[in-house]
């Protein structure tokens, strides 16, 4: 007769096998592109792409936290906390972290945006264990000490003082606030100087055990390598730190939810000596899981995503307004962002304003002619394959897709998804975004006669 208790271990063990289950996601050409995914006891997952033909690869830990997820007193602290990574765990000091890698020729790095947060090293394929070892020691391993926050806050306030200096990346920051407002999403991702101040050990040391649970995180690694391997070399680094006890945790569910920005008209000025006055405008986007994005992809290649634009031919070939023109879109897990940036003289700024303006409601009203669309179908298709010939890129795209969609797309069927938009497709999602009043930020010395009529280009 069996005991409940043997039932009960035998049932553990067995879900604890069937959550570490390898699954072939993307099957590739004899080997090349295959992307695998294996999830471990503790609910950390491993997705990997090979690619045999080159000698590097790239690994990366994706964690499901970004400035969004936190409270306006911890602002910045999810980039406060990527920089205290690198500075030391009970195994390495921050020199010996840095040191590993550089004594292969590999590069190490982070990230920090609204949504998720990523540290990666590049290395030769043979230099992989090292680069496994080395970020997942600073991921479960870091000592977050007092004296490294104190010393770590003085590099984050340079960082912040270099981003204000820099009126053509603080814009973007301004947009969001105009767009979002006092929300997590509208907040910086450094923080302010306020708030990097504010905060201590203790807090970050919080924030940083609630937000890098396995469960929290996806293992990427892409090129020449072995799936298998990898599964075991990461297991090997977070069974060392004691961070796969939990057998029965699950990973987390991608975000998701639907929000609607209802910000029209808005204008927020800055009013700084700079040489240019830097614009933009925009609306409200599209969520990333929104199955018109790829719509609006084309619609932005078209209205402002290349010399062809429609924007860079109007505003800089045309008139010689701006150096810099283009428009953007920012897609978040329950809303997004449609932008048009420029960068002009002061005394340009209402000109180019208006032009941008017009184009807007025309594309709305009127949308894009079947060679517009043709053509930034084609510069889409072409950037994308582009943009994936390195380690870095693919391992950025199985981690991104599996950390904010939960499942991945092969590079053919993105490809198709494009060819697939119709100028009908198009011309409802132009209807649709462009149809909002705009909102408006800027920077520059703009003279208050100038000022007043910023409203003008949202009315």
């Amino acid at each position: 007769m069996t005991s409940r208790s043997s039932v009960t271990t035998a049932r553990a063990s067995s879900e604890a096998r069937a959550v570490a289950r390898t699954q072939t996601l993307l099957k590739g050409t004899n080997g090349i592109g295959t992307v695998r995914r294996t999830v471990l006891p503790g609910g950390l997952r491993v997705v990997t792409e090979t690619l045999p033909s080159v000698r590097s690869a790239t690994f990366g830990i994706w964690a499901n936290v970004g400035s969004r997820d936190e409270t306006p007193t911890l602002n910045g602290a999810t980039h406060y906390l990527e920089h205290l990574l690198f500075k030391g765990t009970a195994k390495r000091s921050a020199l010996d972290i840095s040191a590993a890698i550089d004594a292969v020729g590999g590069e190490m790095n982070a990230f920090t945006a609204k949504e998720y947060t990523c540290y990666y090293a590049r290395v030769l394929d043979t230099d992989l264990p090292l680069a496994i070892d080395v970020v997942c020691d600073m991921l479960t391993g870091s000592l977050i000490t007092a004296e490294d926050v104190d010393a770590e806050r003085g590099v984050i306030l340079e960082e912040i003082a270099m981003t204000e200096d820099d009126p053509g990346d603080c814009v973007h920051d301004l947009f969001a606030h105009t767009m979002l407002g006092d929300t997590p999403l509208g907040r910086p991702v450094l923080g302010t100087v306020d708030t990097i101040n504010a905060l201590d050990r203790g807090r970050i040391a919080r924030f940083y055990k609630k937000h890098y649970d396995p469960t929290h995180l996806v293992v990427a690694a892409a090129g020449n390598i072995d799936h298998a391997t990898v599964v075991r070399q990461v297991r090997k680094a977070f069974e060392r730190a004691d961070a796969l006890s939990r057998t029965d945790a699950v990973p987390v569910a991608p975000r998701h939810g639907s929000r609607k920005l209802r910000t029209a008209g808005r204008v927020e000025l800055l009013n700084r000596k700079t040489e240019q006055a830097h614009v933009v405008l925009g609306v409200p986007g599209l969520a990333r899981t929104d199955e018109r994005r790829w719509a609006l992809g084309v619609l932005n290649a078209a209205l402002g995503g290349g010399m062809s634009s429609r924007l860079f031919q109007e505003v800089r070939e045309k008139r010689g307004l701006a150096y810099s023109v283009y428009s953007y879109t920012s897609g978040f897990a329950d809303c997004g962002l449609f932008g048009v940036y420029a960068g002009c003289r002061p005394s340009q700024v209402h000109d180019v304003l208006k032009i941008c303006r017009d184009e807007l409601d025309r594309v709305a009203s009127e949308g894009l002619n079947d060679e517009e669309i043709g053509r930034a179908i084609g510069q889409l298709c072409g950037s994308t394959v582009l943009g994936l010939e390195d380690t870095g890129a693919l391992m950025n795209r199985i981690g991104k897709s599996e950390l904010c969609w939960g499942d991945q797309m092969s590079v053919d069927d993105m490809l198709a998804r494009m060819a697939q938009v119709t100028p009908d497709d198009v011309r409802a999602v132009a209807d649709e975004v462009l149809g909002h009043r705009p909102s408006l930020s800027v920077i520059g010395p703009l003279k208050d006669k100038q000022a007043d009529r910023l409203e003008e280009a949202v009315s």
